[in-house]
C-alpha cells in the first residue's frame, strides 16, 4: 500500500518544492520600499501599544487615587478607631513575630521528617499555613486603616 498525496484534499497539500517558489510572482516594487512599509507598520503598532499602555496607567492611577482619598476620609471620620487599628496592628505584628519564631523552630526540629514524608509536610502546612495567611491579612487591613504615626519632623512643628 503506497501513499498517494493527490488523495488528500487541497487544503492539506502544501507544495514546498523550489519549483513552486520560483514560479510565484515576486512582489512588485523595490525591496527597500517593502522594508520601509513594514517598518512603518511596526512603528504604527508600537505607537498604538504605547497609547494603550498610557491609558492603562492612567486608569490604574485614578483607581489608586480614589482608594487613597476614601481611606483618608474614613480616617478623618474615625480618628479614634484609626488609632486603635494602629495599636492593634502593632500588637499583632509582635504576635506574628513570635508565631514565626515558633514556626521556624518547628521546621528546624522536624527537618528530616518534613523532607522524608509528604504526610508530615501536609500536616505542617495545614497546621501553620491558614493561621499565617489569615494573620497577615488582618495585619494588612489594620495597617491600611490605621493612622500613620507622625514623623519626628512633623511632631516638632
Amino acid at each position: 500500500m503506497s501513499f498517494d498525496p493527490r488523495a488528500l484534499p487541497p487544503m492539506f497539500h502544501i507544495d514546498v518544492s523550489a519549483e513552486s517558489a520560483a514560479s510565484e510572482p515576486q512582489p512588485e516594487g523595490d525591496k527597500q520600499d517593502i522594508m520601509v512599509n513594514l517598518l512603518r507598520q511596526v512603528v504604527a503598532g508600537q505607537e498604538k501599544q504605547r497609547e494603550l499602555l498610557e491609558e492603562l496607567v492612567h486608569h490604574a492611577a485614578a483607581q489608586h487615587k480614589q482608594r487613597v482619598a476614601e481611606l483618608g476620609q474614613w480616617k478623618k471620620a474615625n480618628p479614634e478607631l484609626a488609632r486603635r487599628c494602629r495599636t492593634a496592628a502593632e500588637t499583632l505584628a509582635r504576635v506574628q513575630n513570635e508565631f514565626l519564631e515558633h514556626l521556624t523552630d518547628e521546621v528546624v526540629d522536624s527537618e528530616q521528617n518534613l523532607l522524608d514524608g509528604e504526610f508530615m509536610l501536609n500536616e505542617f502546612v495545614d497546621r501553620f499555613g491558614p493561621r499565617l495567611a489569615h494573620l497577615n491579612g488582618v495585619i494588612q487591613v489594620l495597617a491600611q486603616l490605621s493612622v500613620q504615626s507622625e514623623s519626628p519632623k512633623a511632631a516638632k512643628r
